[in-house]
């Protein structure tokens, strides 16, 4: 496993499609990168043959963890109380992360101005996991 090198990550786990995650990312997030990928073996005992037993894409120089949970044990469902907050650089990366995102997801907030912010937007995708966008 390729540990990331900032001290605070994101590890996201999934019920079995934390792979088809990672590939979703990969198109909603023009410079993701994905730095590693190792699925579970047959003779594994802590998962299922096929599935992810460690991920990680580089998501803009910020590395998030994927991994996916035995489907006799399966993970609890993701929570809009936890979320992934993304600043953008300009209103471009921000509506094309909020229309990546927002397919097939749940709008809950935005995209509008908040305070001094030009647009913000809370965003749950189709996997269940929450974003806050941000241009300033």
């Amino acid at each position: 496993m390729l540990l990331p090198d900032q001290r605070l990550s994101a590890f996201l786990t999934f019920n079995g499609n934390a792979e088809e995650a990672m590939e979703f990312y990969e198109t909603v997030f023009p410079d993701a990168k994905r730095v590693s990928l190792v699925l579970f073996g047959a003779d594994e005992p802590h998962g299922d043959e096929g599935k992810v037993l460690n991920g990680t894409l580089d998501l803009g120089g910020e590395r998030v963890l994927f991994m996916d949970m035995q489907a006799a044990y399966p993970a609890p469902a993701f929570s809009w109380s936890t979320s992934l907050f993304i600043t953008c650089p300009d209103e471009e990366d921000f509506d094309g992360l909020f229309a990546g995102l927002s397919a097939e997801g749940m709008v809950m907030m935005g995209p509008e101005p908040v305070g001094d912010l030009r647009k913000c937007a809370w965003v749950t995708d189709k996997f269940g996991v929450t974003w806050q966008l941000v241009w300033e």
